[in-house]
């Protein structure tokens, strides 16, 4: 073979694999966005809580942050004592 032939099969072989990745990224991109659409139509996103709620409750949140900090605390201690001895 001369060197132009294998010059030509090179870009040939360059070409379609190039041209190949670029068709796969596009089909990724539409198949994604097409997803991410129906998700949004099918699945809508939860309306936020408001701050000012009526009731006039303490936030779930501070009950339960108090008993993670509680079990954490006692996993600590018990770790801790477990190694001393």
């Amino acid at each position: 073979m001369q060197d132009s032939e294998l010059l030509q099969e090179g870009l040939a072989i360059m070409g379609l694999g190039m041209g190949f990745v670029f068709v796969f990224l596009t089909v990724l991109v539409v198949s994604v966005t097409l997803m991410s659409k129906l998700i949004g139509r099918f699945q809508p996103l939860p309306a936020p809580a408001t701050a000012g709620s009526p009731g006039g409750h303490a936030p779930a949140g501070a009950d339960t942050d108090a008993d993670v900090q509680a079990v954490i605390s006692a996993a600590v201690h018990r770790y801790r004592s477990s190694r001393r001895d």
